[in-house]
């Protein structure tokens, strides 16, 4: 039975896809020799909630996502939910690629992170970078896979990243939900609604990520056009420890349907 009727939410359609980030799941059970708790139990459980997709950003450290729950994660969504998106992403510069080439998912989102850093921080920066990713942008291409590039909200930066062959560009949202519930929110909004009319100026398609939480998601997507997806972890699954993961997920599902109707 479609978990979307009966939490009483409407099928995705028009609406902004969520996937999931299972980063956080894989750091627990990394604390022990143990296979608890399942990344791939965990995958199961959110898209049985009514999520679009699975997220996961392997690093070269495995800190968290390892590459053996890369590969779990691929078998069990070809067998089991091949309506659902695999989204991985990283920089294509350290392990990314490979992963990409053998497994082929439908995503590939590019990330300038460093080796050290604890987590995403930063956009690409165009045009600088831009040579380095269009031969692995094409790669991804002539795999079939589609590429988002992790992306600050910078309007003028949009048409860089299509003319280097971007299919779509994920904002990263950590200053907006910083600003959130001040007096600067709307102003840093406004980037981000300035950025994303920019991107769909010149057909790029529209991801967003990066802090987005259950207090700031509805804001967020009423005031920023044409988000197709948002990709959220380490919210999503705090909240799941407080109110269960199948509720969470729903419950950002809601909060996505608020913000369409």
């Amino acid at each position: 039975m479609n978990p979307l009727i009966v939490s009483g939410l409407p099928a995705h359609g028009a609406t902004t896809a969520l996937s999931v980030n299972l980063n956080k799941v894989a750091l627990l059970r990394n604390q022990r020799t143990l296979t608890i708790p399942s990344v791939t139990g965990a995958a199961q459980r959110v898209l049985e909630a009514g999520a679009h997709g699975i997220t996961v950003h392997p690093r070269p450290d495995q800190r968290h996502i390892r590459t053996h729950d890369v590969h779990d994660l691929a078998a069990m969504l070809a067998s089991d939910w091949p309506q659902a998106e695999y989204n991985l992403e990283g920089n294509p510069f350290h392990n990314l690629m490979d992963l990409v080439r053998e497994l082929k998912p439908h995503q590939a989102t590019f990330v300038p992170d460093s080796v050290e850093q604890a987590t995403s921080d930063h956009g690409w920066s165009l045009p600088a970078d831009g040579e380095r990713l269009r031969p692995l942008i094409d790669e991804c291409h002539a795999l079939g896979v589609r590429v988002s590039l992790f992306m600050d909200p910078l309007p003028e930066a949009m048409a860089e990243a299509r003319a280097i062959g971007a299919d779509r560009v994920e904002l990263y949202t950590e200053a907006c939900a910083r600003a959130h519930g001040t007096a600067e929110a709307a102003a840093v909004l406004a980037r981000y609604t300035a950025a994303a009319e920019a991107a769909l100026c010149v057909g790029l398609g529209l991801n967003a990520g990066h802090d987005l939480n259950r207090d700031n998601l509805t804001d967020f997507l009423r005031a920023v056009p044409g988000v197709l997806e948002v990709s959220i972890g380490h919210a999503l699954i705090a909240d799941a420890l407080e109110l269960g993961l199948t509720e969470t997920v729903r419950d950002y599902l809601r909060c996505i349907h608020r913000a369409a109707s």
